[in-house]
C-alpha cells in the first residue's frame, strides 16, 4: 500500500538545508508572495527556509547549492544526470539551464550539500529523488572565498 507524505513526516529523513543569511528576508518574503500563484512550491520553500540552519556568507560552504551555484545532480528515478544553475524567477531560462528557486526542482536542490538525496514532487505529482552530486558556488561567492583565505 503506497502512502502519502506530509512534510512533518519527513523532517526526520530530510537531509540538512543550509542558507546564506544574506538571501533570508528576500527568500521569504518570495514565498509569501508566491502563496497565491504556486502554493505548493511556495509552502516547500517556506518548509525549507524553516529548517535550515542559516549562516552569514563568508560562512557559506562552497559544496552547498545557493542562488548562482552551478549544481549537478542525479534523478534517482531515471538515473538520469543534470547539470542546472539556480536563479531567482527573473533570471530563469531553461533554454541555458538556469532554473528557478520558485520550481519544484529549484526548492528540492535549495540548500542542499553534495552527497545529499531529497525526495520531491514534479509539477504532475510524480515522487522523485534527487542526489546532488556536485556543486560550484556562484562566482562572487567563489572570489569572496579566495579573498579570505589569502589574507
Amino acid at each position: 500500500m503506497m502512502t502519502m507524505q506530509n512534510h512533518t513526516e519527513t523532517v526526520h529523513t530530510d537531509p540538512p538545508v543550509t542558507i546564506d543569511s544574506a538571501h533570508l528576508d528576500y527568500l521569504q518574503r518570495m514565498a509569501s508572495a508566491a502563496m497565491t500563484r504556486t502554493p505548493e512550491v511556495a509552502s516547500r520553500l517556506q518548509y525549507e527556509i524553516d529548517r535550515a540552519e542559516v549562516v552569514p556568507s563568508r560562512q557559506m560552504p562552497p559544496n552547498v547549492v545557493t542562488i548562482g551555484s552551478q549544481v549537478s545532480f542525479r534523478d534517482e528515478s531515471t538515473g538520469r544526470d543534470q547539470t542546472v544553475t539556480l536563479v531567482l524567477p527573473p533570471e530563469a531560462d531553461i533554454a541555458q539551464r538556469r532554473v528557478s528557486i520558485l520550481t519544484p526542482i529549484g526548492v528540492a536542490l535549495f540548500g542542499l550539500a553534495e552527497g545529499a538525496t531529497i525526495s520531491w514532487e514534479t509539477r504532475t505529482g510524480e515522487e522523485r529523488e534527487l542526489t546532488v552530486l556536485c556543486v560550484t558556488p556562484p562566482a562572487e561567492a567563489s572570489a569572496d572565498q579566495e579573498e579570505a583565505s589569502a589574507v
